[in-house]
């Protein structure tokens, strides 16, 4: 039986920036909730475009060419190969669609940002 998500719900369960955190499954893809502060590095996917939905607060994400400033309810699709960041100067609740699987820093391997598969 389906069951309902909760989004604010989710976001509550944890505190850290950049761990993203998969929610839901649904053809291949996964729908996850991550907050956001800071700049995260710069990276593509090569093989997969990412969907951004602002959730709670304001989100950018810079390409070399210009920049996208998003607020609550406005959404973006980062086209695989396009070399991206995504910033917030305060926190921010983003909701994220892409394929199961895609490793959040893309090509680069960070320490400090890329994150393990983790669902709640």
């Amino acid at each position: 039986m389906p069951e309902i998500i909760s989004i604010p719900q989710k976001f509550s369960l944890f505190t850290e920036h950049w761990r993203p955190k998969v929610i839901s499954r649904l053809n291949g893809q996964e729908v996850k909730v991550i907050k956001v502060q800071g700049e995260f590095p710069w990276h593509t996917h090569a093989g997969e475009d990412e969907f951004f939905l602002v959730w709670k607060g304001r989100f950018r994400v810079e390409f070399r060419d210009r920049v996208a400033e998003l607020g609550p309810g406005d959404c973006i699709v980062v086209p695989r190969g396009t070399e991206h960041r995504t910033c917030a100067d305060e926190e921010a609740e983003i909701l994220c669609f892409e394929p199961a699987g895609v490793l959040n820093t893309g090509n680069v391997v960070d320490a400090e940002f890329t994150a393990p598969q983790a669902s709640i």
